[in-house]
């Protein structure tokens, strides 16, 4: 009966019209928080499912390193395809650009009915030359300016289509030394890694035993701390599970990568087909996480960390250079329209001001308990006081009554007459 009672219409009754259509009013902007029936937000994720699936995914990664390491085979590698078609050998004569050059290839591929389009940005000429300095200018200004294109369309009045052509991520090669990162390699990492999500790789990494790649991997990550380089790391959510934690931690304790490219198809011993290379001590498999990590990188490149690499794109190296950009052109942000805010810091901040807020209230509380507490106390004093005296005035009173008795019967006893209260002595004049 409850329920039906609560279900049922409410009606407003009132004489003033102003009156009654406010009452109305409010009943109609009361939120119910309990749900009737099934609502189904729970089918949203499905819903940015199809809406991605139907838009498709871009993804743009840059490949920096010298000639020679293997950087377009390993991105053939990578995603399965012929990006990069088999390149002719020139001659010695042939003059060789003085210069670093930029050049971009892009490619659809469809995988599972999900389309992705890829673009490879390689840097022919890297390193290649005697004199090296400011050899990374070409790499940088590329960068810059595709977040300038991208801060261009933004400010446009059209924004419904804004071409994403950043720099999600570069893919730095290593040359297999087996000693430490070169001077020109540290210059490069510290020019490039405020701009784009950095990740080491050492190239051709089956010309070093594991050993050596172990060592190798331990003098690289000394001297990109050392030099205070920032390379990507994986995220870390609240709501990730043990598994997701554990595979995380796995893939970052592979940096830096120690990878081989390989597209030919080679017979291994016992007759397995596998994608790798064949020596004559034995085969070298792509896709074999104890012959390299080729695995892992492709893991974080493409199935584990492909959209963080945009999104930390987007929300950190880009904001930040775009709020660089803005602050030099003399833009100064009007606090009267609207505020930037990074949600972390507005989340902390809102933190410590719940946090102050109840340590204020307990103290508050703890004072009026105190005060409370004294208050009782002092009733408390009072009442007892109170009982002490009436207690010793009783006990006055009944001594004296006791003391009268025995005063009586000591009289009885000697036979002397009881004088009464308030009988004068002295002579009658009767």
């Amino acid at each position: 009966m409850a329920n039906s009672q609560s279900l049922a219409p409410q009606t407003v009754s009132s004489k003033d019209p102003k009156v009654a259509a406010q009452a109305a009013s409010d009943m109609r902007n009361i939120v119910r928080r309990k749900l009737t029936g099934y609502v189904g937000f729970a089918n949203l994720p499905n819903q940015w499912h199809r809406k991605s699936v139907r838009k498709g995914f871009n993804f743009n990664v840059m490949v920096v390193g010298e000639s020679g390491l293997g950087k377009s085979t390993l991105v053939n590698t990578l995603f399965n395809t012929s990006l990069y078609p088999p390149k002719e050998r020139k001659p010695p004569s042939l003059d060789i650009s003085k210069t670093v050059s930029i050049q971009s290839i892009s490619a659809d591929i469809e995988e599972n009915g999900v389309r992705l389009r890829l673009t490879v940005v390689d840097t022919p000429g890297f390193g290649d030359f005697i004199n090296n300095d400011e050899s990374w200018d070409p790499i940088v200004k590329n960068i810059e300016q595709r977040f300038d294109a991208y801060l261009d369309a933004e400010n446009k009045v059209n924004r419904m289509n804004i071409v994403d052509n950043r720099i999600h991520a570069v893919v730095f090669f290593i040359q297999p030394t087996g000693h430490s990162l070169k001077p020109l390699d540290v210059e490069v990492m510290k020019k490039l890694h405020t701009k784009v999500n950095l990740i080491p790789v050492i190239a051709k990494s089956d010309t070093l035993t594991d050993e050596e790649i172990s060592a190798f991997k331990h003098r690289i990550l000394a001297d990109i701390n050392h030099h205070r380089i920032q390379i990507f790391e994986g995220p870390r959510y609240e709501m990730d599970d043990e598994e997701t934690v554990a595979e995380n931690a796995e893939i970052m304790s592979k940096v830096p990568f120690a990878v081989v490219g390989a597209n030919a198809e080679v017979t291994t011993r016992d007759g397995r087909k596998v994608r790798g290379r064949r020596y004559p001590w034995g085969v070298i498999e792509v896709d074999n996480e104890e012959h390299c990590d080729f695995v892992k990188l492709r893991q974080m490149l493409i199935r584990t960390h492909m959209e963080e690499l945009k999104e930390n794109t987007n929300n950190f190296l880009y904001e930040n250079y775009r709020s660089e950009k803005l602050a030099a052109m003399g833009v100064q942000q009007d606090s009267s329209v609207f505020k930037e805010v990074n949600p972390a810091v507005k989340q902390e901040e809102e933190r410590s001001l719940h946090e102050a807020k109840l340590q204020k209230m307990e103290m508050e509380m703890k004072m009026v308990f105190q005060q409370k507490v004294l208050e009782k106390e002092s009733k408390l004093r009072q009442s007892e006081e109170e009982l002490y005296a009436r207690h010793r005035e009783m006990k006055e009173q009944l001594d004296r009554q006791r003391q009268e008795l025995e005063e009586k019967k000591t009289r009885i006893e000697t036979g002397r007459p009881i004088e009464e209260k308030g009988k004068r002595k002295g002579f009658s004049l009767r």
